[in-house]
């Protein structure tokens, strides 16, 4: 491994997702700006769960540099093309009035466009539109192929498919063993307003009359408030392989679930879900990594995945870091990648529903405790200290920091690992922890830090230089994408009812 180039050519993607408000702080009901062009088509520019729920994807860069620069060149088009509102700066939302203020996405008339809006609508009746508000960073990763062809020489095996995809899961595996380091380390939600707990049961206590909170939280996004389902919860899923990870996952999408059988698919004319399967489309399942393979057109992710094995892995339990106007900054990037060679390097042959269980159980441990001095862990047969155990991993990671360094010709990995250490050893330098001290000191409330904050990454963005050529680009692309949007609509001839039932049929290899 050591002065291994491939080293230097990582690559990785971002997703960011944030919430469009109101200069009050309020969701916006404002349909997604022209100026966009159209979500359904847009390669950098979409929407997710909302109309007001942007996000913006980034292309796959060898760099982290290169990966936060394309995604603060997209975010600095898009505050200039905001006019009088802002971005919600934190995962958590802003206050909503009720589940009907939050506007569902639209796309238009096409097959595709429907498709996308009824699965949002099956969201909305299944975990509640506010619960779908919850924004966040995903950060694809995967390794080049000079990389796979040293570690099968190292391993005395082979670089082909089935040695990636086993490669991938080792890394999975793992990286849910301990990934309630990340949690820990980048987690950035102790906080919601009251409106997002209305109707549901939670532990949360009083910080002021319109904010709740827990005084070591870090991340109320990864845990029962966040994306977890407990219906999927009790759908046991394998990580020992590609073969059963699909087995295991498959009945998930084809087999009715009791509970989403009773709303119905449709309701006279109109469409209440896609399907009454646990999951109506694979994108539903909220697991804090995926493995990932590129779908052609109409083409399921698992049969992507079967056809063609793992080409990346998503990880999806990062909080956007309210300090940050871009959501995430290089020092982060560089550390995932860091952490997820690590992964993928550590030995890790199996997962039992055991472990499996006790991983779950330390995420929740550090989602409402992590910043408790006391906290402890299941590093079964034994419970240790938080601090300790993440010493531990931390340790292993400057290892493959040195490595990736010595090939850049930079400290910039080592330098990551080190600030991760300043935050364990230090608290207070978490997200979480100074989110919840400056809510206590200027004994202000979570919906108003989180304005403040808006204002601020706008006042800095829109000062932010962004060349000519680059808002021709953004523009360029706005233009072609509603072209592509119409030519879909213009050309399309299939009834949707077909075109939804060849998409849902798990279809076997040709």
């Amino acid at each position: 491994m050591r002065g291994n180039r491939a080293l230097a050519q990582l690559k990785h993607g971002i997703e960011r997702e944030s919430l469009r408000i109101t200069p009050s702080g309020s969701l916006s009901a404002e349909p997604h700006p022209s100026a966009f062009g159209s979500p359904l088509t847009h390669p950098a520019i979409t929407t997710d769960f909302s109309e007001a729920q942007l996000e913006l994807i980034t292309g796959v860069h060898t760099s982290a540099r290169g990966c936060i620069d394309e995604l603060a060149d997209i975010l600095t088009f898009i505050h200039r093309h905001l006019d009088d509102e802002l971005l919600w700066p934190a995962s958590m939302p802003c206050g909503v009035a009720d589940e009907a203020s939050i506007p569902i996405a639209r796309y238009g008339s096409s097959n595709l466009a429907r498709f996308k809006e009824i699965y949002r609508v099956g969201l909305g009746h299944r975990y509640g539109r506010v619960m779908q508000a919850i924004s966040g960073i995903h950060y694809n990763f995967s390794i080049p192929d000079a990389l796979w062809d040293t570690l099968g020489k190292i391993d005395r095996t082979s670089s082909d498919r089935r040695a990636r995809d086993d490669g991938y899961f080792r890394l999975i595996r793992n990286f849910r063993r301990h990934g309630w380091l990340l949690i820990y380390l980048f987690g950035a939600s102790p906080a919601v307003c009251r409106s997002f707990l209305s109707r549901k049961e939670h532990n949360l206590i009083e910080f002021d009359p319109s904010t709740r909170y827990l005084p070591f939280a870090t991340s109320l996004r990864m845990g029962p408030l966040g994306y977890q389902s407990e219906a999927q919860g009790r759908h046991r899923v394998s990580y020992d392989s590609l073969t059963d990870y699909i087995a295991s996952l498959t009945p998930a999408l084809l087999n009715s679930h009791p509970a989403y059988a009773k709303i119905g698919v449709r309701n006279d004319e109109s469409y209440n879900q896609l399907t009454d399967a646990l999951l109506q489309v694979e994108a539903e399942f909220y697991a804090s990594i995926r493995p990932k393979r590129k779908s052609q057109p109409r083409e399921r992710t698992l049969v992507a995945l079967r056809r063609r094995g793992i080409e990346y892995v998503e990880v999806r339990s990062l909080d956007n870091n309210p300090f940050n106007p871009i959501g995430i900054d290089v020092e982060t990037a560089e550390f995932l990648d860091v952490f997820l060679l690590h992964s993928l390097l550590t030995p890790n042959d199996s997962e039992s529903p055991r472990q499996a269980d006790i991983n779950l159980a330390n995420q929740l441990r550090t989602v409402h405790r992590g910043l408790a001095p006391d906290l402890e862990l299941d590093a079964s047969p034994v419970m240790r200290p938080l601090g300790e155990w993440a010493e531990e991993i931390l340790d292993g990671c400057r290892a493959v920091a040195s490595l990736i360094d010595e090939v850049r010709g930079t400290t910039d990995s080592e330098a990551s690992v080190d600030a991760q250490l300043h935050k364990l050893r230090d608290p207070t330098l978490t997200p979480a922890a100074r989110l919840i001290e400056l809510m206590t000191v200027r004994k202000q409330p979570f919906a108003s830090l989180g304005l403040e904050l808006a204002y601020e990454h706008h006042e800095t963005m829109m000062k932010r230089e962004l060349s000519e050529d680059k808002m021709r680009q953004f523009r360029e692309l706005a233009t072609q994408s509603n072209s592509d949007r119409a030519n879909i609509e213009a050309t399309e001839n299939e009834t949707f009812e077909s075109y939804l039932s060849d998409y849902l049929s798990m279809r076997p290899d040709p």
